[in-house]
């Protein structure tokens, strides 16, 4: 079936106190979608996130953010007053997230809720804790340990919890238990409210399109309660690290600094810990969007220490054989393959061995050689079309710095006749794709800017602050996508 989406991060939603949250707003925006004529919402992985703020480096691949609970929710259940979060400063800026002070703020402002929740008590969050005790006992552990720290990487703390001894872990969860018990209870109302708006999301129609990223962070409770999945050395320091080698994002490459999984140890196990974390995106999602497809095939390997990503190599990762496990145990879920980048043969066979569409991006289609296989014309049906995706500058601004040659082919290509809202050119050619799939990210249906992008690769301080404003929903606008989507028979 023919459908179209729009992708937009949680973090940009227009609600109160700073970010998005699963809040009233975050309603409104399905319903938005609704009106739109839209099948699926795509969203970025909703992992607790840390330094730099990205959300592809995330405390656990298990847990949700808690900045994304809602307070207005906590304010109905009588945790919080409105003068309470009125008071607190979760930054002055509308338009842009200022996560420093969202961490300054947000967990007192829970802290405090959880203080009068008297959550012990009730059935429904023992329940929770036991479904979710196999990541959940720790990561609350993780992080109340971390906080006792001062929030340093666990590689820093005393060699004694670092390594798991039995005594120290004895001995930390007596001491850190309330602090805990706050954590799994931040949990408790991420899942809860982010369940309920998928639902909503759901029974409107809609499909939420969840990412995966193939990584997890070192400085997760992944890691350190799992240390024999990676490849560490005998003092838990990575021996190599992830990344990619230099491309037209970055000239040195991509350091990402994730720890590198041990491929054999998984295949022993039956792929075990992926099964439990891909059955877990599916309790979230409806679809998931695995990031850095290719890794699967072969992985980059730079070695440990290194500056930048100059300098690795290629090893050989699972293949077909963690999908075939996965199918076998999970079902045949639907899965979009981010296989992005430059491509050998042996990962384009695994692609199609998987039979998972893969990502089509328009704005990698208007290169010098005027041949590339994002070209609208090239596309096999089984395929997600976006005209960017959160890595990418908006289409507004990407398309204003193309050379002349570039800008001048697709203009040929799009027939392109005016300066005015190129964008939409960009939006019909994606939507009138054979591609099954086309999702669109917010900021082009707005026509916005370079002011408006998501994320910038290989870069810190900038990125995944960018918020929609309420005003910008409007009727007109869902009105305008919805014909679109018509036209091109995907509504």
């Amino acid at each position: 079936m023919r459908k179209s989406g729009i992708l937009l991060p949680i973090s940009s939603i227009p609600s109160r106190y700073g970010i998005g949250t699963f809040s009233k707003q975050a309603y409104e925006f399905v319903d938005f979608l609704e009106k739109a004529g839209q099948k699926c919402w795509q969203i970025l992985p909703l992992g607790p996130t840390g330094y730099g703020d990205s959300p592809y480096q995330s405390f656990s691949t298990f847990a949700g953010n808690p900045y994304y609970i809602d307070l207005e929710d906590l304010i109905e259940r009588g945790w919080l007053t409105e003068e309470e979060c009125a008071a607190y400063d979760f930054g002055q800026e509308d338009r842009y997230v200022d996560y420093e002070k969202i961490y300054l703020s947000r967990f007192q402002a829970l802290r405090k809720a959880y203080e009068r929740s008297h959550i012990k008590e009730a059935e429904e969050f023992q329940n929770f804790k036991e479904e979710n005790a196999f990541w959940l006992d720790d990561y609350a552990l993780y992080m109340a340990v971390k906080n006792s720290f001062d929030s340093v990487s666990w590689i820093e703390w005393d060699e004694d919890i670092r390594l798991r001894r039995e005594a120290a872990m004895d001995a930390y969860k007596e001491k850190c238990a309330e602090e805990v018990e706050f954590y799994k209870f931040q949990q408790f109302l991420f899942v809860t409210q982010w369940l309920a708006l998928k639902g909503y999301a759901n029974k409107k129609g809609i499909q939420i399109i969840g990412d995966i990223p193939i990584y997890v962070a070192f400085d997760s409770a992944d890691t350190w309660a799992n240390p024999e999945l990676f490849q560490l050395d005998e003092n838990c320091l990575p021996v190599g690290v992830a990344g990619c080698p230099p491309d037209a994002f970055s000239e040195t490459g991509q350091l990402w600094g994730n720890p590198l999984y041990r491929w054999d140890y998984h295949k022993e196990t039956g792929y075990e810990w992926w099964m439990k974390r891909i059955a877990s995106c599916y309790k979230w999602y409806d679809a998931v969007r695995i990031d850095h497809f290719r890794g699967f095939d072969e992985y980059y390997f730079i070695p440990y220490g290194d500056k930048t990503a100059q300098f690795g190599h290629w090893e050989k990762g699972p293949g077909y054989d963690i999908f075939k496990v996965m199918k076998e145990k999970i079902g045949n879920k639907p899965v979009i393959a981010e296989d992005l980048g430059y491509l050998t043969p042996s990962v384009l066979k695994l692609v199609k061995k998987t039979g998972y569409p893969g990502m089509k991006v328009l704005q990698f289609a208007f290169d010098d050689s005027q041949d590339s296989d994002y070209l609208p014309h090239k596309y096999p049906q089984n395929a997600i079309v976006y005209t960017g995706t959160h890595d990418n500058d908006t289409t507004v601004s990407w398309f204003a710095s193309l050379n002349r040659r570039d800008k001048a082919f697709a203009k040929r290509y799009l027939n392109i006749r005016t300066k005015k809202d190129i964008q939409w050119e960009f939006i019909r050619a994606a939507l009138a794709s054979v591609a099954d799939t086309a999702v669109i990210p917010m900021q082009d249906y707005l026509g916005l800017g370079a002011e408006a992008r998501t994320n910038t690769p290989a870069t810190l301080g900038d990125n995944w602050k960018w918020r929609l404003q309420p005003e910008e929903l409007t009727d007109g606008l869902a009105g305008e996508i919805r014909g679109m989507a018509k036209l091109y028979g995907r509504v």
